[in-house]
């Protein structure tokens, strides 16, 4: 757009910057440069410069030009973020109540990754040259040669088997020359043949209807198999179908740890790696990846949540795989679900999605009842094994001795399972060695100073640790309220505790804890998980981490240490998200060769849950999970938002709190529950409030939260409102 003034004439450009505003601002267009929506720009903002990207709709010519600020840099070797990028942005941001710009934020991860990466020194051999002597060393450096690429000296050197001296004296010599080279090469391409697995029936009759699903264009299809069926084969000739329609594709995982052997059996199938996105690789390969997927050379990512902002050229496919797990809901910053936004993606750009699970989520159950997405069954294991026998172990009768937390009939199976030579996994989700310390003298209890929570013992780090903030103190001798020494005493079993039992009971044994806050992060858990895999470990004791997707070929028996634990929250989806846990993780036994076993110790055998898992009938649980869902209006059947009020002050935040409720518009269809004290009311040192609100699944829950909010009373003093639709936590 143009300034029609006599001596003025510039363009100006809608900029969206990755901070909390609403709108996009008004900048000039630096002379001699073009910009389209979605060209990668730097502009000031305030006192510093910012990473943005010029927006679609038309700029505010009203503004006085001289008060306009220039874009400040072009990123002209990027490739402007495209149409149904933009508009996925901005689907995201009025679906969440979020702003546009944190959205985009999540898309303009660094920007290392918008410039080229600088290429490196390489040598490359001259055509005809020769050395003026000839040495076993220099001959071997020509050999490596033959094929007539660059190499980096120190690469050179090492595949030829020589010093660093013996490249130096070639280039002086005029047999070798200095190069430019590329810093890194572009990936190699996924072999599509490369060794394609023989099917069962059932596997063959859904990858057969994924690849045509590509002809409808958008299309949302579940793929709701058994533990051990087989659907990362189903859904790798997806993949092979997007690669020869010259499409990417995008592999969506919940937990960093299940990347390890995902990469695995990815590069048994395609020949080559698919590229990874997640919070553990180095910024240099991020950058990497990022560039890569915008030109296209990258062809598969398999990734965290996040993987879903990245700038993809030619994106055909999404795969979200273990689809009911809660990690991939974000709460902070910008709230959203990495399964939804990932259908809402496939839908704006017209290709398809697929949803993988053992324990599909309720929506998604329910979704593909009602003809909304297709559905392919794999009821067995692809190995022809059995599923497990699972078996309840009543506590109130059957539990163990005093100081004591594996019933007798577990370390009896244990025991067993150990003699023959099979592994047996312990599960326990609860981080930690016990989740209490308290003084037996005078009752004091350990709790977080910052948040209403008691701090967990770390035994093997000697520290007490708040889960919720991080905040860490060391274990003290004495009671800090009565100073008593030899009276603090620790409550209730983590799974260090779990181990350091095992340990008594079973000194033999090659013991392991898999939990991801043990020291060596995600590495040492990948090391560990193969080594699970490759039988280096007799007892296994882990979280809820070891629950999915992972196959460890030895495991006969499976012992869940509290199959109540996750059933005692005030949650809507405290049953769902217990069946799917349990069902998950008894679901590692006996995955290759049959007869496993699983456990679970209960004070409450006669659940709706644990009988659902003892007697292998899930359907009879999701009916009567839909059937309760359907009568309370909880989604999939209506709508929820949770609105979260938290400040420094209690009685402030409280106060603002039932100021909002009051505003609250009038609508026979809304419900409104609360504010009432989060359950976990302090958090950070920021006192929590909780409102919910209920809609029809039809209401247009949006707007009337964006009426509400905008002519309700403002926040001040510290105060944050957080609106968070769909709520999967209730914490």
């Amino acid at each position: 757009m143009l300034f029609d003034e006599p001596d003025f004439q510039e363009t100006i450009a809608s900029v969206l910057v990755p901070v909390a505003v609403p709108r996009a601002y008004t900048y000039k267009v630096p002379p001699g440069k073009t910009v389209v929506p979605g060209t990668i720009v730097r502009v000031p903002l305030g006192p510093r410069e910012v990473i943005g990207a010029v927006w679609d709709g038309e700029p505010d010519a009203a503004i006085n030009p001289a008060k306009l600020k220039s874009i400040t840099h072009v990123y002209e070797t990027t490739p402007p973020l495209d149409d149904d990028l933009r508009r996925f942005v901005d689907w995201v941001a009025n679906w969440t109540l979020g702003a546009p710009g944190m959205v985009l934020r999540m898309v303009l991860r660094s920007e290392e990754a918008l410039e080229p990466e600088a290429p490196v020194p390489g040598v490359r051999r001259i055509e005809d040259a020769q050395p003026d002597r000839m040495t076993s060393a220099r001959h071997r450096v020509m050999e490596t040669m033959e094929d007539g690429f660059a190499w980096t000296r120190s690469g050179l050197a090492h595949a030829a088997g020589v010093s660093s001296s013996v490249i130096d004296g070639l280039i002086k010599q005029n047999v070798l020359e200095v190069v430019s080279m590329p810093a890194s090469p572009p990936p190699p391409k996924p072999q599509l043949d490369y060794a394609q697995k023989d099917l069962t029936p059932a596997q063959q009759a859904a990858s057969e209807g994924l690849v045509e699903s590509f002809k409808k264009g958008a299309s949302v299809t579940l793929i709701d198999g058994v533990t051990g069926s087989g659907k990362t084969e189903v859904y790798f000739e997806a993949i092979a179908e997007a690669l020869r329609r010259d499409r990417q594709a995008l592999v969506l995982l919940p937990e960093i740890a299940l990347t390890e052997q995902f990469l695995r059996r990815f590069e048994q199938r395609f020949g080559v790696f698919p590229a990874e996105w997640h919070s553990e690789i180095t910024p240099k390969n991020r950058s990497r990846v990022w560039r890569g997927v915008a030109s296209g050379d990258v062809r598969v990512v398999i990734g965290a949540r996040s993987s879903l902002f990245l700038p993809f050229r030619e994106l055909g496919l999404i795969i979200v795989d273990e689809e009911h797990d809660a990690a991939f809901k974000q709460d902070d910053r910008v709230p959203y679900s990495a399964r939804d936004m990932a259908v809402v993606r496939g839908h704006i750009s017209g290709f398809p999605v697929v949803l993988a699970s053992a324990t599909p989520s309720v929506e998604s159950h329910v979704n593909a009842e009602l003809g909304r997405y297709g559905l392919y069954e794999l009821p067995h294991r692809a190995s022809g094994a059995d599923l497990p026998e699972l078996n309840a172990i009543d506590m109130r009768n059957e539990g163990p001795e005093r100081g004591r937390w594996l019933a007798p009939s577990l370390v009896h199976a244990i025991k067993d399972t150990f003699a023959a030579g099979e592994q047996s996994l312990l599960f326990l989700n609860r981080r930690g060695y016990a989740p209490l310390t308290l003084c037996r003298t005078c009752g004091h209890r350990f709790q977080c100073a910052h948040c209403s929570a008691w701090l967990v013992e770390h035994r093997f780090q000697k520290k007490l640790v708040c889960h919720h903030c991080g905040h860490t103190e060391p274990v003290p001798q004495a009671c800090p309220s009565c100073q008593s020494t030899n009276s603090l005493v620790a409550c209730g079993p983590g799974v260090e505790r779990i181990a350091e039992e095992v340990s008594d009971l079973f000194p033999q044994a090659r013991t392991l804890i898999l939990s991801s806050d043990l020291p060596g992060g995600p590495e040492r858990l990948k090391r560990e998980m193969k080594t699970v895999e490759e039988g280096g470990a007799d007892i296994i004791i882990g979280t809820q981490l070891v629950a999915k997707g992972h196959n460890f070929p030895k495991l006969k028996l499976v012992g869940v240490v509290d199959a109540d634990l996750g059933l005692a929250h005030g949650d809507p989806r405290a049953a769902e998200k217990t069946f799917q846990l349990l069902a998950q993780v008894t679901g590692r036994a006996g995955r290759v060769t049959g007869g496993g076993k699983g456990f679970l110790q209960t004070y409450n055998a006669d659940h709706p849950v644990i009988r659902a898992l003892l007697s292998s009938d899930r359907n009879a649980f999701y009916k009567a999970e839909t059937d309760a869902r359907r009568a309370a209006g909880l989604p999939p059947f209506g709508r929820l938002a949770a609105v979260v009020v938290s400040g420094p002050d209690k009685i402030f935040a409280e106060n603002y709190a039932r100021a909002l409720a009051r505003a609250v518009p009038a609508d026979e269809a809304v419900t409104l529950l609360g504010p009432a004290e989060a359950a976990l009311a302090l958090v950070r040192g920021r006192h929590r409030y909780r409102l919910l609100v209920m809609a029809p699944r039809q209401f247009d829950l949006q707007s009337y939260l964006r009426h509400w909010l905008g002519s309700g009373p403002k926040p001040t003093k510290g105060l944050r409102v957080q609106v968070d639709i769909d709520p999967q936590h209730f914490m």
